[in-house]
């Protein structure tokens, strides 16, 4: 599967930015899905996955309480909305994908969406 990420952009802290990841195939409904990023200088991390079929979420202990992955129909875009957005938020994000239920490694990955939170 190709996976397509947008919405990225800049931003104000404390505003809001939904990023959007489009999967290539109609199976892509079958997916786990995942956000990353990378920051300057720091390793990539996990920010937010969304499981196929019970749709379990998991976050990264800074992000939680401020984005929600989700998805709003079978088959379409993974969203990542974010909220309160903090200067240590920025970075560039990606969405990656798995076939396999809560997975430790997403083989398919789209291209980065920069983030920027201004102070």
């Amino acid at each position: 599967v190709q996976l397509q990420a947008s919405g990225g952009g800049l931003v104000q802290a404390g505003g809001s930015l939904r990023l959007s990841c489009v999967g290539s195939l109609p199976t892509f409904r079958t997916y786990s899905t995942a956000w990353f990023r990378q920051a300057p200088g720091k390793e990539r991390e996990l920010v937010a996955a969304l499981m196929w079929g019970d749709r379990r979420t998991q976050y990264a202990d800074s992000v939680k309480g401020r984005f929600t992955v989700y998805r709003e129909t079978t088959g379409g875009p993974v969203y990542l909305q974010m909220n309160n957005l903090k200067p240590e938020d920025t970075a560039v994000y990606y969405c990656a994908a798995s076939e396999i239920y809560s997975p430790k490694n997403y083989p398919y990955w789209g291209q980065g969406t920069q983030v920027t939170v201004s102070s």
